[in-house]
């Protein structure tokens, strides 16, 4: 999307590169926060400190108690984190859905993790998928689904009724309904 944007003299969307320096309030806060016995590596599933301050936070926003042991793994960024889900979930062989237009990890970390992409369009210009395409897909049994939403590149936010559609096609499938089709030739 870089080369495209740059071909047509568009304004790059496509990755963040804020043109403007970060507040110099966040910049002090920074420095004060590297300032000790800080800069050793962490566990590779996050540092303990931090695990436990996001298992206290979760339970006021969720309801659900978090053991920040059991249950918690930090990651570097959404990039890696997609990677562990990815790999998680699918096995050499899975089929995942990914609608598209998509952000180019969601492919290659199917790919990576040996599962093969079912792509699903959403059109212009309201980027609506066509629900007999996404019911198609899910007939072939997926392991997983990628659901950006707002979607990127696209910035396309899925309706209510989209999202109940995509949720029953879902539990249609993991409730063995025949081609995890739970609503027949119905769409949203």
């Amino acid at each position: 999307m870089t080369r495209v944007a740059n071909q047509h003299g568009a304004i790059n969307l496509a990755h963040g590169f804020p043109d403007f320096d970060p507040p110099e309030e966040l910049l002090v806060a920074l420095e004060k926060t590297t300032r000790g016995p800080f800069h050793q590596y962490a566990v590779t599933w996050g540092a303990p400190r931090f695990r436990q301050a996001l298992a206290r936070k979760i339970p006021r926003f969720t309801g659900l108690a978090v053991d920040p042991d059991q249950h918690l793994v930090v990651t570097c960024g959404s990039t890696e984190a997609m990677m562990v889900a990815m790999m998680t979930a699918c096995n050499p062989g899975d089929k995942v859905i990914v609608f598209s237009p998509f952000y180019e990890n969601y492919v290659a970390d199917t790919i990576l993790s040996g599962a093969e992409p079912i792509y699903v369009a959403l059109r212009p210009p309201d980027f609506a998928f066509d629900p007999d395409e996404l019911r198609r897909a899910f007939q072939q049994r997926p392991k997983a689904l990628v659901l950006c939403n707002p979607s990127n590149p696209s910035g396309k936010v899925f309706t209510r009724e989209e999202l109940l559609y995509i949720a029953k096609l879902a539990a249609g499938l993991r409730d063995g309904a025949a081609g995890g089709d739970p609503l027949g030739a119905q769409g949203p």
